[in-house]
């Protein structure tokens, strides 16, 4: 445990806000927030970047309300990557350890050789999660630290993404003067935040519904078995219901969030929604809406079984489907995602932080909360200084935020 304050930092970059956190971790207390931004980013489509400049502004504004807030000069953090070019699959790792105890330097080097595979050059490892190892023959060792043999193999689930879109990302970052950084999947983040080590060890799949992604992974036995990114999202929604009531996005994405429902059955009684805009008055009839918004729902979760069942996962997690992400803010998604999936379902919500933690509750926070918790358990910086003089790996050239 560590014995003086440290702060850590987690940046969830989503395709239409950056969502940003520092919290707080004090020896011996709750873990307090004490900075939060929400930040409009119209840099990004589909989960990645197709504008630098409108992110890197949409960051740089995060950062300096962090700053302001938290009185933290802020350089460090964990970083939420997106899009459908990550992709995940198993690997296997052998050493030989010549007969001593396991240590810490055998578990890298063991990484390390699970690593050491055929991957297209455009690619690059993200991150690395071991399911289990293997000592001369013995099975299913979860830590092997400390135990005596010759032959360290594991077993690992590897998660890639493409470099291009990896080196926006470290634009982005050292234009707002950020020195030290992990780069993380989206859903790889959020579970930190909201599964519990009993869903994860019961099987368990998180599915971050964002605005034009859906991501899911899947837990089992403790350990990440699987991952992938849907190419839909919540603006699907919004779009549709624009296109079907033949109204205005803006107008579609008000009915989307204060009056749609994610299963018609969930609507008690018919009628109209009707609402003003500026002067003038809207209306709609709620089951035309209701089909509209129940027929892209049934579609995405259709996707998402899709994926589990290429997994052998259908209805077949005990521990359910936790759902985060903006999208988990529909009216009625669990009860959708249990109709559809066949399995229990729950809106999983950040939570158990102090200071500011009420404040970031809600299910799209749940990829930022975890990012720090990331940020924190390997990149904790000092409260009491980090010098914005230090240069990154772009040696410092670009030094746009100012504070």
């Amino acid at each position: 445990m560590q014995d003086e304050a440290r702060y850590a930092v987690g940046i969830d970059i989503g395709t239409d806000n950056v969502r940003a956190v520092v919290g707080l971790f004090e020896p011996d207390k709750k873990p307090t927030i004490v900075g939060y931004c929400e930040q409009v980013n119209s840099g990004m489509r589909k989960g990645t970047i197709v504008d630098v400049n409108k992110v890197a502004n949409a960051v740089d504004a995060a950062l300096a309300t962090l700053d302001k807030m938290s009185g933290f000069n802020i350089t460090n953090a964990a970083v939420s990557i997106g899009g459908s070019h990550i992709q995940g699959f198993n690997s296997r790792g052998t050493i030989t350890v010549s007969g001593h105890e396991i240590t810490t330097d055998d578990i890298e080097r063991v990484h390390s050789s699970a690593t050491d595979v055929q991957i297209p050059v455009n690619r690059e490892i993200l991150d690395i999660t071991p399911s289990s190892y293997e000592l001369d023959g013995q099975k299913g060792i979860k830590d092997p630290i400390g135990l005596t043999g010759i032959r360290l193999e594991v077993d690992a689930y590897i998660i890639t993404a493409m470099i291009p879109h990896l080196r926006n990302i470290d634009q982005v970052l050292e234009t707002n003067q950020m020195v030290n950084y992990a780069i993380l999947p989206s859903s790889i983040a959020a579970a930190q935040a909201v599964l519990t080590d009993q869903q994860k060890e019961n099987g368990v799949v998180l599915i971050d519904m964002g605005g034009t992604t859906t991501d899911i992974s899947v837990y089992e036995e403790g350990d990440l078995i699987y991952s992938s990114v849907i190419p839909v999202g919540g603006n699907n929604i919004t779009n549709d219901l624009a296109i079907g009531l033949k109204t205005d996005l803006d107008i579609a994405e008000k009915v989307k969030i204060e009056y749609a429902l994610a299963m018609s059955q969930l609507r008690r009684g018919g009628g109209i929604i009707r609402f003003k805009v500026g002067n003038e008055t809207v209306s709609f009839p709620s089951d035309i809406v209701d089909g509209i918004v129940e027929a892209r729902i049934e579609h995405t979760f259709g996707l998402v079984n899709n994926e589990l069942r290429k997994i052998k996962k259908f209805a077949n997690l005990p521990g359910g489907i936790v759902l985060t992400g903006g999208g988990a803010k529909l009216k009625g998604i669990a009860s959708a995602a249990k109709e559809y999936m066949q399995l229990a379902a729950r809106v999983g919500k950040p939570h158990e932080y102090g200071g500011l933690g009420d404040k970031v509750t809600g299910p799209e926070w749940a990829t930022a909360i975890g990012l720090m918790k990331i940020d924190f358990n390997g990149n904790a910086q000092k409260v009491k200084a980090v010098s914005k003089t230090k240069k990154g790996i772009f040696g410092g050239m670009f030094g746009k935020r100012k504070n």
